[in-house]
């Protein structure tokens, strides 16, 4: 049906082309081109030029094989108005498009940079930026017009799949380094899609999840991050999630996408749909999600009947076609660019090395193990995951990159001799178990089992421990889209755990040392082993260059500077969100008879957020829960000490300022975060303190000092009334507490706040009470 009318369309088209009276996107206003096109060339437009092979009844990871093969979708274009299509690509660690064409010699190999959670472990907006414009200028060489990124879902529970790709369990980190992202891709000239708007926080069942949160709980928690975004880099565009939010799928709800959304936050760009996502062509069009990605026959069929027998207003498309034009006529491809297909991706590898760097956190540094004495040459590489390093995630947050860096690479380049018989005997074992785990694969877009970890014999430990210096333990997780971790995944298994005790007890007993690198997306289980190791290196999954950039912060080369970003529990059922999430539960295929039972699976079909407000830190230092690793956390090879801290009110803003000095011997960056603890919290059932701004110092060699400025607007320390539906900031004397972590405070400020309120619209409730968590 809409390949018959497009052909009539074409044919009318080109019998209007012959007049000069034609308008041209570019030439003539838009509203005048809307006022020439067709219903059927209004339909086409909102709706993606579809992808071959599937039929939108599923999430897919988005491909196209036109203009930019491999990259997510397409704009459909219009020869007869001067429109062209545009390329919509993934993806937040890097461009996603395809390194090989059909019938061309050329390669199209894209950087892949540090998964999202190692770059906001980095707590520095300006880096990030820096990223963000390396990463904008390959879309703009490679010819696509809008990255589908950044992703800024709240770290809700350690186990959801996506969380490499998001960035904080606390919404103003989030909401920085994503807005610093978005500005440093779109410096290019090129558009990003935040998302997935909003409380895309699992995997399990994620097109059919009803996400259940409290207004407050969104507003504060959830909202807050792409609130921040939207204000503060104003992204071309936004792409709607997947999951049901409180009922109605979120690119269904007109309060979403339109009252909050442009109504309240002055968003001026287009959304967008995640791929198939929602069930509602006409739905999604009345909500103000202006395009269906990919998109498929029926939607187009159903918006040209909607207009016909009056389900959807002709303005309403005209709104929502207006805002993809206003976006087109932004694009690269639009305004003709010459893309070279030869972006500096030598120069990028730099980019990516150096950043990677300083995201990584130092866990444990006993008796400075690390850096790596300059006597420590001859190294002992164990763990499967030295000699296969995770660059990054799976799925739509993949990069088709030309070469990764081990470990081993790294350690070699770095200039410390590796183990050859051990190495022989783990690069054979790694290759056996990979093949057998692609074999036992069941479907192609999931991602790979990691190998189960090789059995040493206890001599042979020995004999290691004899010859090297040093022992160092690699510990790796995939993280990927499509299905959350397990419950086993967040704990270290058996063979982890003997080969840990056993390299610990034969190199301790060699009065040798032992440094344990994470590579790892999200967070794992570590207070039952940390005491084994010396050392422990949060590496993350730090792009192509990984290997390098390990290597870079063992050696010294860099001083690590990374903060966690999230809280790392002593066991995962700490986690207040545990007892509503999706434990150990694979996505749709575990679950039977799946629409009879729909509205009934808990964790499945339903999410209660009941933990409310109290995520991350603002949980376990509310209720005083014991942690692992606490939000903010790092260490580093030198000390800072914070001295002549102050706070200043000029009409609604208060300025902290505090100096940073580097104590130690070793040049390095300090992230000073800064906490607001509100009068009577427990009372009111607020957190115990929330961080409202941080910022990192430039690199201080020893002895040097730098003061750190950090403001806060009075607006920013309400809090969300149901009651009265208004952002709520009580008059009393706050607590501006300077920290190194949440639980670590350098200095404790008093300030007087007066009160205000501010009134907003009623809307996203619950179609039910949801039992929250108080104090």
């Amino acid at each position: 049906m809409k390949k018959q009318l497009f052909s009539m369309a074409v044919v009318a088209a080109t019998l209007c082309a012959c007049g000069s009276s034609t308008p041209q996107l570019g030439k003539n206003s838009i509203d005048e081109v809307i006022g020439a096109m067709t219903l059927e060339e209004k339909a086409h437009l909102v709706v993606g030029t579809g992808m071959k092979g599937f039929s939108g009844d599923s999430a897919v990871i988005g491909t196209t094989k036109t203009l930019v093969p491999g990259a997510a979708g397409t704009t459909y274009p219009n020869e007869r108005l001067g429109i062209p299509a545009v390329v919509l690509a993934d993806g937040p660690a890097g461009l996603r498009i395809d390194p090989i064409r059909e019938g061309d010699s050329a390669t199209y190999y894209c950087t892949h940079f540090p998964i999202g959670t190692l770059l906001a472990s980095t707590w520095n907006q300006e880096l990030v930026e820096q990223v963000g414009q390396a990463i904008g200028n390959e879309v703009l060489e490679y010819g696509a017009d809008v990255l589908l990124a950044p992703a800024l879902n709240i770290h809700r529970n350690p186990l959801c799949g996506r969380n490499f790709e998001y960035y904080s369990e606390d919404p103003v980190v989030a909401g920085k380094i994503a807005a610093a992202y978005v500005r440093g891709v779109q410096s290019n000239g090129v558009g990003t899609s935040i998302k997935h708007y909003a409380a895309n926080n699992q995997e399990t069942n994620r097109t059919g999840n009803d996400a259940r949160v409290s207004p407050r709980a969104l507003r504060e928690i959830y909202l807050k991050g792409f609130e921040i975004a939207v204000k503060e880099s104003s992204p071309w565009t936004v792409m709607s999630s997947y999951n049901y939010l409180n009922g109605t799928y979120t690119s269904e709800n007109p309060e979403l996408q339109t009252t909050l959304l442009r109504d309240e936050w002055g968003f001026k760009g287009m959304v967008m749909t995640d791929w198939f996502g929602g069930k509602d062509a006409i739905a999604q069009m009345k909500a103000g999600n202006d395009m269906l990605q990919p998109g498929t026959d029926k939607q187009y069929e159903a918006i040209i009947e909607g207009v016909n027998n009056g389900k959807l207003d002709m303005a309403v498309l005209d709104r929502n076609v207006k805002r993809i034009l206003e976006m087109i006529v932004q694009t690269p491809r639009f305004k003709g660019y010459n893309y070279s297909n030869k972006p500096d991706l030598k120069a990028h590898a730099a980019v990516t090395r150096q950043s990677a760097t300083e995201g990584m956190v130092l866990l444990k540094n006993d008796k400075e193990t690390l850096p790596l004495a300059s006597t420590v040459k001859n190294v002992a590489l164990f763990g499967c995951t030295s000699y296969d390093f995770i660059a990054g995630g799976t799925g739509s947050g993949n990069v088709n990159r030309a070469y990764t860096v081990s470990l081993l690479d790294g350690l070699k380049n770095a200039g410390y001799t590796v183990d050859e018989n051990l190495k022989n005997t783990y690069e054979q074992y790694v290759a056996a178990e990979n093949k057998r785990l692609q074999e036992a694969k069941r479907e192609w877009f999931m991602p790979l089992s990691r190998p189960t970890e090789m059995k040493l014999d206890a001599s042979e430990v020995s004999q290691l421990a004899a010859k090297a210096d040093v022992a160092l333990v690699t510990i790796g997780r995939t993280s990927g889209e499509f299905l959350d971790r397990q419950r086993a995944d967040f704990n270290l298994n058996k063979e982890e755990m003997d080969l840990l005790k056993s390299v610990c007890n034969a190199f301790h007993a060699a009065g040798k040392k032992v440094v344990v690198v994470l590579n790892i997306g999200g967070v794992i289980e570590t207070a039952s082993w940390k005491s084994l190791p010396d050392a422990i290196l949060c590496a993350w999954q730090a792009g192509q260059e990984g290997g390098n950039s390990v290597a870079d912060v063992l050696s010294g080369k860099a001083s690590p500077s990374g903060r966690l970003t999230m809280t790392f529990p002593v066991k995962f059922e700490d986690a207040a969100s545990s007892a509503n999430f999706p434990i150990d539960l694979k996505a749709n295929i575990d679950i039977t008879n799946k629409e009879q039972q729909k509205g009934n699976v808990k964790n499945v079909d339903y999410t209660n957020y009941e933990e409310g407000i109290y995520v991350g830190y603002r949980y376990f230092d509310s209720f005083n829960k014991e942690v692992s690793y606490p939000f903010g956390y790092g260490l580093s090879y030198t000390s800072f000490s914070y001295s002549n801290p102050a706070v200043k009110s000029d009409n609604g803003v208060y300025t902290v300022t505090v100096d940073v000095q580097n104590t130690g011997k070793t040049a390095g960056k300090e992230v000073v975060q800064l906490y607001v603890a509100a009068p009577d919290a427990a009372k009111c059932n607020k957190p115990e303190k929330e961080l409202k701004a941080f910022a990192k110092t430039a690199e201080l060699k020893p002895n040097e000092k730098a003061t750190v400025t950090l403001k806060v607007n009075a607006a920013d320390l309400a809090w969300f009334n149901e009651a009265s539906s208004s952002w709520v900031v009580d008059a009393g004397t706050y607590n501006f507490l300077i920290g190194a972590s949440s639980r670590d405070i350098k200095a404790t400020l008093q300030a007087e706040v007066a009160a205000s309120s501010q009134k907003v619209n009623d809307i996203l409730k619950p179609q039910e009470a949801i039992q929250e968590l108080k104090r």
